[in-house]
């Protein structure tokens, strides 16, 4: 046999080692899948889980990136910086974003709960899709201020990193779409659904005189922006606060360039309201009580959205029940559960 026939069949040989391996890589990579259980009167999901599958794997490594600063341009900053568990995936103490540096940004941070639910993102819905939101942390010079191609280059330097996206995608190569949707993965386990108001839906407990006052003012002042269950309607609305002159938050209008936006933003979700403060966009009530007179305060007013038009008037002991409702609302199951806290080695 001549050389170049040799080596034609020595690269056979290799090419179907090479894809023996790969065939056996596949066969042993046997991730353990997990299903996301709706409760029950929920709406459909809104993310599509057919192109990014969940499993414990994945799960476990978007839990570790989460609390890991590496993601930051200096190491310093972690998403769990600003959502931290026991106070509904959200900041405390400050009103405004903190980021690398004592920087700041411009506005409170959202909570992070029942994701899987939500069409848009941040408080603009600058974001249209979960997948790609950490995106926007990441590579802001007021936040984490750091491209994704280095916090690629920095994980594959990593003595653990490998080994997780091994164990989560089947080989160990690192890249921004794995990185993104095991964060996604993560995220999308941040249900919280077994409240006092859930239990009571589900007749397993029952509202005191108080939150149940509290609970037919909600529905006949508040409903109609934060629907039950999920306590959202997803839309952009004006909130009645004057614009902060320091900061110059047009809203919405800052995506879509529309004046019709002009100072409209997310509606938030109230779950978990107890321990989310500061509130509003730019995190200027430190107090629930304070939400609540301020919406009291509004009415007769065009600009405003229709469902705010017309005056509350609530009483003093009508706003001490609402809160007391609103209260119910707390998942300290959720706030505490050890699957969604620091991963410890």
């Amino acid at each position: 046999m001549n050389n170049s026939l040799l080596k034609i069949k020595l690269k056979y040989i290799l090419f179907i080692g090479i894809i023996l391996l790969f065939s056996l890589a596949f066969t042993f990579f046997k991730p353990t899948p997990l299903y996301l259980e709706i409760p029950k009167g929920w709406p459909k999901p809104h993310y599509d889980f057919s192109k990014n599958p969940l499993t414990e794997e994945g799960f476990q490594l978007g839990r570790q990136l989460f609390y890991d600063p590496i993601l930051s341009r200096d190491n310093t900053i972690s998403c769990a910086s600003c959502h931290l568990q026991a106070t509904g995936f959200t900041h405390v103490d400050h009103d405004l974003s903190h980021g690398i540096d004592g920087k700041i940004g411009t506005r409170n941070s959202m909570t992070l709960m029942n994701l899987a639910w939500s069409k848009s993102f941040m408080w603009d819905g600058g974001v249209n899709h979960l997948d790609v939101q950490p995106l926007n942390p990441i590579t802001s010079p007021l936040e984490m201020d750091e491209t994704l191609e280095n916090v690629v280059a920095k994980l594959q330097k990593s003595d653990t990193y490998p080994n997780l996206f091994l164990a989560a995608f089947g080989d160990s190569k690192i890249t921004g779409q794995r990185i993104l949707k095991a964060l996604s993965q993560f995220e999308l386990h941040l249900i919280t659904s077994n409240s006092k108001y859930d239990k009571v839906m589900r007749k397993e407990a029952a509202f005191t005189i108080q939150e149940q006052n509290g609970y037919a003012l909600f529905k006949s002042n508040c409903a109609s922006c934060h629907n039950e269950p999920l306590f959202t309607s997803e839309k952009f609305e004006k909130n009645g606060l004057p614009i902060d002159t320091t900061l110059n938050d047009i809203g919405r209008q800052k995506i879509t360039e529309n004046p019709r936006d002009y100072l409209l933003f997310k509606v938030p979700t109230l779950r978990n309201i107890q321990f989310t403060s500061p509130y509003m966009h730019d995190g200027r009530f430190k107090k629930l009580m304070e939400v609540v007179k301020h919406y009291n305060s509004l009415g007769n007013d065009k600009n405003l959205p229709k469902q705010l038009q017309k005056p509350m008037r609530l009483s003093d002991n009508e706003r001490v029940d609402l809160v007391a409702f609103l209260y119910t609302l707390t998942d300290t199951e959720f706030l505490f559960d050890k699957r969604f806290s620091y991963p410890k080695e």
